[in-house]
């Protein structure tokens, strides 16, 4: 959940002390890849790259990547207020993946690479095979989880990095000053990246509203997380069903928050792309 501040999927871009143009004085412009905009209060600008019926992915010059909903006047289009729209899709249009990557029809997955992802746990695994499943198979990488964090410096020891054989890994908690970030800070170098995302468990990188909640409900110290989230949302269920909820409320990216989202996309991009020295 995005920390106060920051928070532009509970937000209303249309509240606040933002005068509204005129009814009628705002253009609806067709989404289209490419198209460069600002969201209305002029926080990010970038190029459309992808969209579903709620949402557009906006990618800035450096790469960043930032999911905004879409809205009436909710974004500035040549300096001027904008209401992006869906296009009319034709028959060819053509398909997409969870991840909003262009779907590969009928694709045979790739000889597994060497290069690998690691993530912290099966809850993990799961998220990003149900969003990145198609487009990790049509390149090759396989995704494996840990047991924890603790054993993350033998096990980058045993897999033996090096040119062609990268390793990714997502941690979660990864916050300044944690022992996450101790551990991450052990393992790093030209062909280990560690990224991660600032939430207690992965739960939690699930757009409440996709689950169904106002919330992810604050867990008090010194309780297990997941039976208290399952507690205070007043589920009658174990926490393995509760799992099974949430992961059958996400269809696409969009389900997902920001923070998760990029750090996957980066250590994809790493496990597959050149390398500076060209390995």
């Amino acid at each position: 959940m995005a920390s106060k501040g920051t928070d532009r999927y509970g937000h209303d871009v249309l509240a606040g002390g933002r005068r509204l143009p005129r009814k009628g004085a705002v253009r609806e412009v067709p989404l289209t890849r490419d198209l460069v905009v600002e969201d209305a209060e002029e926080t990010f600008c970038g190029a459309v790259v992808s969209w579903d019926k709620a949402t557009v992915t906006l990618e800035d010059r450096h790469g960043r990547r930032r999911v905004f909903d879409l809205g009436p006047a909710a974004f500035l289009v040549e300096g001027e207020p904008a209401t992006l729209v869906r296009p009319v899709l034709g028959p060819r249009g053509a398909p997409r993946s969870a991840s909003g990557s262009v779907a590969v029809p009928d694709a045979r997955a790739r000889v597994a690479r060497e290069s690998r992802i690691y993530v912290e746990g099966a809850h993990d695994a799961e998220l990003v095979e149900k969003v990145w499943g198609h487009d990790l198979r049509v390149e090759g990488v396989a995704v494996e989880f840990l047991e924890g964090i603790d054993d993350l410096p033998s096990l980058v020891a045993d897999f033996s990095p090096g040119p062609g054989r990268r390793l990714g890994v997502l941690v979660d908690h990864l916050v300044p000053g944690s022992k996450e970030s101790r551990i991450a800070g052990r393992v790093r170098g030209d062909h280990v990246l560690v990224v991660g995302h600032p939430y207690v468990d992965v739960w939690q990188a699930v757009r409440p509203r996709a689950v169904g909640i106002r919330e992810w409900p604050d867990v008090p110290h010194g309780v297990p997380w997941k039976e208290g989230v399952v507690r205070a949302l007043g589920w009658r269920m174990r926490t393995g069903e509760a799992w099974r909820r949430i992961l059958g409320s996400v269809r696409t990216y969009a389900d997902l928050e920001p923070a998760l989202l990029g750090r996957v996309e980066e250590l994809i991009d790493f496990v597959t792309g050149p390398h500076p020295d060209g390995s």
